[in-house]
C-alpha cells in the first residue's frame, strides 16, 4: 500500500495521540504554570506532529526532508524533558511520566528509521 498522506503515517498518528494526552493532563496543572510549563509542553508536543507533516511536503528534497524529521525528533526529546520536570514538580505521576517517555521513545525510534532511510520516502533526487 502506498502512503498518500502524512496522516497515514504511524509516527504521525502516534505523535498526535501523545500530544492529545499532554493537552488533557496539562489542564490539571496549577494556573501559575499556564504561561510556562503548560504552554511549552503543548508547544513542543504539537511541534512533533507539525514537523512530521512539514517533512512530508519536503520529500522532493532529501536534505529538507531529513531536516524537518530532525526538528520533530528534537521536539519529541524536549517534550520528554518537560514531562520529567512536570513529574519532579508533582504535576504528573511517575506512571504517566514513564508511559509518555516510552511513547516518545517509540516516536523518536520511528523518526530515526525515516531519517536513516530517506530514500524510501523522498520523491525527488536522492543526492
Amino acid at each position: 500500500m502506498k502512503i498518500k498522506s502524512f496522516r497515514e503515517l504511524r509516527v504521525y498518528n502516534a505523535a498526535v495521540e501523545a500530544a492529545m494526552k499532554i493537552f488533557k493532563i496539562t489542564k490539571s496543572f496549577p494556573k501559575e504554570e499556564i504561561y510556562s510549563m503548560t504552554d511549552q509542553m503543548k508547544r513542543s508536543s504539537r511541534s512533533v506532529c507539525t514537523n512530521i507533516g512539514e517533512s512530508w511536503r519536503r520529500r522532493l528534497y532529501k536534505a529538507a526532508f531529513i531536516s524537518k524529521l530532525n526538528d520533530s525528533e528534537t521536539e519529541a526529546t524536549e517534550t520528554q524533558v518537560w514531562l520529567e520536570l512536570a513529574f519532579r514538580s508533582g504535576y504528573i505521576t511517575r506512571e504517566f511520566n514513564e508511559e509518555m517517555f516510552n511513547e516518545y521513545e517509540a516516536i523518536i525510534a520511528q523518526l530515526v528509521v525515516m531519517i536513516n532511510n530517506p530514500e524510501k520516502w523522498i520523491i525527488g533526487p536522492t543526492k
